[in-house]
């Protein structure tokens, strides 16, 4: 057993981390805003856990706090991510669909190019020797399912509050939600710093998982990874990111024996699920369910 952690342990960490990024996508999606800003959060993150991990100027921090210096970096990393999505998200949130994502694209562009030319990040080489808080890979579950757990608890509870209402509301027709008194750039934006917060959170915890922290870490292909996780998952489903991160960053590892091959197994995979699960997993496995109900209530 323990050779089976020591060698999948990375990836099982690597999936629940995946899945709050997607998680982190899927608020402004429930508000029907297609924002791809959550990476450039993801990296804001994990430059203030890497910064303060590495950098001289806190090693006071460092020595006076101890393992405490993780929860801080999280707090920081939570606030100034809310602060920024909330900055940007006003004027942001005012335009729809593609308008919306270009916009979002842009601003992790912006804040790539900042990364770059800033020396307390690194530049183009980034952050590297971030102290690590466990000797083994699978120890940072300790980290990321805690987190990944209070996700999903805060998302089913917020489908029953006034909010999540008003975000689905929202998804499902913004001019009727409008005429019902809903307030949606309000919530619109509300929907975007919430995603914003737990991106900046999942990056600050990610730092010293990865060991190493550059502008790779908010790449485009991550943004369109994030979204892959929650629309092949279940965009309508508080378990979509789960499982949609489970199969993507597991099927490259499945699919190893295949080489070089397996990368076009992994387009095909998604190509299918996107004509054949338009509800994605979720909703498949909700359908599965149905009729089993339907029956015993015959």
């Amino acid at each position: 057993m323990s050779a089976f952690f020591d060698q999948y342990g990375f990836l099982m960490v690597a999936i629940v981390q995946q899945a709050l990024l997607g998680m982190s996508l899927w608020y402004p999606l429930m508000a029907g805003q297609l924002s791809l800003a959550s990476i450039g959060f993801y990296s804001l993150g994990g430059y203030i856990a890497a910064i303060m991990g590495t950098n001289p100027w806190f090693a006071p921090w460092r020595e006076a706090l101890g393992p405490a210096i993780y929860p801080l970096q999280w707090l920081i990393a939570l606030i100034v991510s809310a602060l920024i999505g909330l900055a940007v998200g006003i004027p942001a949130l005012r335009l729809r669909g593609i308008y919306l994502a270009l916009a979002t694209i842009a601003f992790v562009q912006v804040l790539n190019v900042l990364v770059l030319i800033t020396d307390v990040t690194g530049g183009a080489v980034g952050l590297f020797g971030i102290p690590q808080p466990f000797v083994s890979r699978l120890g940072y579950i300790w980290f990321f399912g805690p987190l990944l757990v209070l996700a999903l608890i805060f998302s089913a509870r917020l489908t029953r509050t006034v909010a999540g209402r008003s975000f689905m509301a929202i998804r499902d027709d913004e001019l009727a939600a409008q005429a019902m008194g809903i307030s949606t750039t309000f919530e619109k934006v509300r929907a975007f710093v919430i995603g914003c917060a737990l991106a900046g959170v999942t990056g600050a915890m990610s730092a010293p998982f990865l060991n190493t922290w550059n502008a790779r870490q908010s790449s485009f292909d991550a943004s369109v990874a994030c979204l892959a996780y929650v629309l092949i998952g279940g965009a309508r489903s508080i378990w979509g990111p789960l499982l949609g991160a489970a199969l993507l960053v597991a099927l490259p590892e499945v699919l190893r024996p295949l080489k070089d091959a397996r990368l076009i197994m992994n387009g095909v995979v998604l190509v299918v699920a996107c004509i054949y699960l338009p509800q994605g997993l979720a909703g498949l496995l909700a359908s599965l369910r149905r009729p089993g109900k339907e029956a015993g209530h015959a």
